[in-house]
């Protein structure tokens, strides 16, 4: 089975909206559209070149939104870093409103969701990547569909945006497979799933009758 990844620039409160620019995603009357844009350095670049630079094999599951910001731009980029890539990779996009998806390799998904992106992971390929699609990203964690994060976590907090994990989120352990640090403050995190949540308690026990009567006699 492939993996499916999610890679999302993030805040330190956890909202994912609109990074890049305000035009990307100012639903909502979001004010701090583009709120990532000043931290950039050659770390983050390496970053994402090991997931999307030349050579790499992947394919996207994409939201509408997302969707439509990458086939208005890429297609007409292609002189751009990455452009190569994105234009190559076969594109899967989710969507209830969508009829048609015209940028190149783009499959509209048919049916259940969840369904949909399972039997996605059960086919023969490269690692399926989400990128931005946080609606999309909501279904896939409700349904524990997501297998890595790639999580850039920028050192702000805006108090108000879309955040990566909802209420419908489904609990789940992840490990730290990767960790490093921007020289512009920004953490760079890989996580893989790691099995179920492991709950503990550091309440102290109640002593037994017999432990009292002992810790009596020692006095």
């Amino acid at each position: 089975m492939r993996k499916l990844v999610v890679n999302t620039f993030l805040t330190l409160d956890g909202v994912m909206q609109a990074p890049g620019g305000p035009e990307e995603d100012p639903s909502e009357d979001f004010p701090h559209g583009g709120w990532s844009a000043t931290y950039w350095d050659d770390l983050m670049g390496q970053k994402m070149d090991e997931s999307m630079g030349p050579g790499k094999q992947f394919e996207l599951l994409l939201g509408r939104k997302t969707y439509e910001i990458f086939a208005a731009h890429w297609p007409h980029a292609r002189d751009q870093p990455g452009a190569a890539e994105l234009n190559a990779a076969t594109k899967h996009v989710a969507s209830r409103t969508l009829d048609t998806v015209e940028w190149e390799n783009s499959t509209l998904l048919e049916g259940d969701l969840a369904e949909a992106v399972a039997k996605l992971k059960e086919e023969d390929g490269p690692e399926i990547q989400v990128h931005g699609s946080s609606d999309l990203i909501q279904s896939l964690l409700e349904h524990d569909l997501v297998d890595e994060f790639r999580l850039l976590i920028f050192p702000i907090v805006l108090g108000s945006g879309k955040r990566l994990f909802g209420d419908g989120t489904m609990p789940a352990a992840f490990k730290v497979t990767d960790s490093k640090t921007a020289t512009t403050g920004v953490l760079l995190l890989n996580y893989e799933r790691a099995g179920d949540v492991e709950y503990g308690s550091f309440a102290l026990e109640e002593p037994t009758d017999a432990e009292v009567e002992r810790r009596r006699n020692l006095e």
